[in-house]
């Protein structure tokens, strides 16, 4: 049977490179394409993922699983674990858990199919059910850190990034401002809600209790949490919102009212609803090509010690969603 490296020998290439022109990688020069290819056919490659998982005693797959398909974020972060894995000639099975109670149960049920590697963005506080998992394959958290097991994990800068927010929503004249977010009890949530009570603990402003508002899942919750926010005796003139999915069920609710807002997290259009918003950019692609670059790191260097968890950076982009706040 013809294998890889029996294809990368005729061609004078890695196996590495084999592997994608065979997944139409577009980043792989033409005439090198062209020599591979013709040594695919000569061989009559066909690759054999069954003899793989026997051969390696795994899959030749990486596990994703994130809480939201649809969530724009997440959606990022399975394309590129994808994309890397694809490079490096393996493929992904990817599930959506919005379901603390369930997350065990499903990733349990994914990882007895013997993968290679998974990337989780986990929804439960207590992922310890993946300490026996850690010892056969790499796990990497991500967006997420692991909570009761020890793995690696690749985050941002949940609240230096708020920080970010609510300095600029200051510089812009705003004093009273509000948080809305959509669940409290994720490591996220809670580290940008410190960063908001932080600037505001320095910069001595007021945190009335009615200003940190949880719950802004859909259009219907977001507009009843906006309506609250308006009728307060003292409203808010800025809302920071803690992620991009409080953000997008907020657009609506938002529309007829004159609050300056900071959303945690980038969307699709954001930058075309009027007026654009303003957000905390956290580069949801480079989390996923860290978390899947962790994984064939690790399977390549099983032995390498790496650094357990990594911070990424994030950037205030700013738009025209934070007006002067109207004179009381």
């Amino acid at each position: 049977m013809t294998t890889m490296r029996d294809v990368a020998a005729r061609a004078r290439v890695s196996a590495k490179t084999v592997s994608r022109v065979f997944n139409d990688d577009v980043h792989v020069l033409p005439e090198t394409r062209a020599r591979v290819e013709a040594a695919l056919s000569e061989l009559n490659y066909v690759p054999n993922s069954v003899a793989t998982t026997f051969r390696k005693g795994r899959a030749p797959v990486v596990g994703v699983v994130v809480p939201d398909l649809l969530d724009p974020f997440f959606a990022a972060v399975a394309e590129s674990v994808n994309r890397v894995a694809i490079e490096n000639g393996m493929s992904t099975v990817v599930t959506s858990v919005d379901n603390a109670q369930r997350e065990r149960e499903v990733v349990d049920r994914l990882l007895g199919q013997s993968l290679s590697g998974l990337v989780i963005a986990p929804v439960a506080t207590d992922n310890s059910y993946l300490d026996r998992w850690c010892d056969r394959l790499p796990v990497v958290f991500v967006d997420r850190g692991p909570t009761g097991v020890r793995a690696d994990s690749f985050l941002e800068d949940d609240e230096g990034g708020t920080r970010l927010a609510v300095e600029y929503l200051i510089d812009h004249g705003h004093t009273r401002i509000a948080f809305i977010g959509d669940v409290p009890d994720l490591p996220t949530s809670r580290n940008r809600l410190l960063g908001y009570r932080g600037v505001l603990d320095e910069r001595g402003l007021p945190q009335p209790e009615a200003y940190v508002v949880f719950g802004a899942l859909d259009r219907e919750s977001s507009s009843d949490i906006i309506a609250g926010l308006a009728a307060l005796d003292e409203p808010p003139t800025a809302i920071v919102s803690s992620n991009a999915r409080s953000s997008m069920a907020l657009v609506p609710a938002l529309r007829d009212q004159r609050f300056a807002v900071v959303g945690f997290g980038d969307f699709p259009m954001a930058d075309m609803i009027t007026p654009a918003m303003t957000v905390i950019d956290q580069n949801p692609e480079l989390l996923g090509e860290h978390a899947a670059h962790r994984v064939f790191d690790r399977l390549a260097h099983p032995k390498r010690r790496f650094r357990r968890r990594t911070v990424l950076p994030v950037r205030l982009v700013e738009r025209g969603s934070c007006p002067l706040p109207l004179p009381d």
